[in-house]
């Protein structure tokens, strides 16, 4: 077994779980990854020392955490706006990337670019107030963005007497929400931030709960790395060819693989054009290999002589995905300018970029309370509706809910380059809880 092979062995077992936090304004967000944070042994001491001044300058006696975030609340008011802020940390037995994104109704944006990449968000509801119309709006969005593991933090249980039939209440509404919405897994856990119960150390106050607090299950959750079975993908990014005299006929194709394994040996189809080819090596480090997975960067070697460019995707021959110029998908609108019916943009999908218009718009997602608005004829920013594209080049696109990677596309300001809309081909969350509510006889309006 060579070394890149045991490298990459790794990278597909790595204890990395990327995740993001949401919550509604109040909701103590801040205070609850300043716990994580402080809790769990990931803040300097200058920048500790930095808060307790803070907080002693505020009359506060003891520290307060939700400072270890404030600063980044002030970057975005100077400007910073669109950014998401991230937090990197680590215990002994996992790795975090957290996206920290803001609550406001105005931010939706936001969250859609943290929960993107996520694996699991954690969506913070206040004891006393419960399920309100921003927690709906949070598990429509990771719902949307198939984030396949959500934890519905309940905070502030310290001000409810840490009471078990207020949290009970909570969990089954949401639950119940989010379930209908087709998120395939939820944990609901009885926290007190600022307390600390319940968010690294098991809280002494609440022995009816028996589950893990929320560090145990961010350390616990099952993140699945191995790519190996999903539907092989890769972009190519660039052709090789040195033309040198070590290297005369040399031709690669170089780029980073998004989904699934590529094996020498293998027969492959070139998209759009639709010609098949045979892998004849791959390339990866400096070193010619048998077999590369995502998320590794290679050059893969054909072994036929075939026009192939940067835009392209080699997939296998008897799992190559469709390849349309009728683009249907959900977006959620990021640009300030609004997206019309009849405009022309550029689309963006993983290294191919194509002239585009805007056909149809057909809905609106009104996030009050999930209905379509029907032919809204645009959409503003924070907006999520549906949108038909035609394309000037075909393209080789896969639904959204079978590669987040390839299944995903931007939309983009042919004039300025601005990026207007982020895209999730095929259908959304709204209409597969349809026809499972339908089935149910149930009365949801989605």
């Amino acid at each position: 077994m060579t070394n890149l092979t045991q490298h990459a062995e790794q990278l597909s077992t790595t204890t990395l779980l990327r995740f993001a936090t949401a919550g509604s304004v109040d909701d103590g967000k801040s205070t609850l990854v300043g716990r994580l944070l402080h809790d769990s042994k990931s803040v300097l001491t200058d920048q500790l020392e930095a808060v307790e001044h803070a907080s002693r300058s505020r009359g506060q006696e003891a520290p307060d955490l939700a400072l270890l975030t404030d600063g980044l609340r002030a970057e975005r008011e100077q400007g910073i706006t669109i950014d998401v802020a991230y937090r990197y940390f680590a215990t002994p037995r996992r790795r975090f990337i957290l996206a920290d994104t803001p609550g406001h109704v105005q931010y939706t944006r936001n969250m859609v670019t943290g929960a993107s990449t996520a694996e699991l968000a954690v969506v913070l509801v206040d004891a006393r107030n419960g399920v309100v119309e921003q927690t709906r709006r949070h598990a429509a969005v990771a719902a949307l963005l198939r984030v396949p593991h959500v934890v519905l933090a309940v905070n502030k249980m310290d001000l409810v007497d840490y009471a078990e039939p207020v949290f009970a209440a909570i969990a089954e509404e949401f639950t119940a929400y989010a379930a209908s919405l087709g998120v395939p897994e939820i944990t609901a856990i009885p926290i007190s931030a600022l307390a600390g119960d319940n968010v690294v150390e098991p809280s002494a106050h609440m022995d009816w709960y028996g589950g893990p607090t929320v560090l145990e299950h961010l350390e616990t959750v099952p993140v699945s790395h191995d790519l190996t079975g999903c539907h092989a993908r890769f972009p190519v990014q660039y052709v090789i060819r040195p033309q040198t005299a070590e290297h005369p006929d040399y031709r690669g194709y170089a780029g980073q693989i998004a989904a699934g394994a590529f094996r020498v040996g293998e027969t492959v189809t070139v998209l759009p054009s639709g010609r098949t080819s045979t892998i004849a090596g791959i390339d990866a480090l400096g070193e010619s290999v048998d077999i590369a997975w995502a998320p590794q960067s290679v050059t893969v070697r054909l072994a036929d002589d075939i026009d192939v460019s940067r835009g392209d995707l080699i997939a296998p021959a008897d799992d190559a995905p469709t390849v349309t110029q009728d683009v249907e998908a959900t977006v959620c609108h990021v640009a300030d300018q609004p997206l019309v019916v009849g405009q022309r943009v550029l689309l963006k999908h993983t290294t191919r970029t194509v002239k585009a218009i805007v056909k149809d718009i057909p809905s609106r997602l009104t996030l009050d309370d999930l209905s379509q608005h029907p032919a809204p004829g645009r959409l503003v920013a924070n907006d999520i509706g549906r949108v038909v594209v035609r394309t000037a080049e075909p393209l080789a696109l896969d639904a959204y809910a079978d590669s987040r990677r390839t299944g995903s596309f931007l939309l983009i300001d042919p004039a300025d380059g601005t990026t207007l809309t982020a895209g999730m081909a095929g259908a959304s969350f709204a209409a597969e809880a349809e026809a499972a509510a339908a089935a149910d006889d149930a009365e949801w309006d989605f």
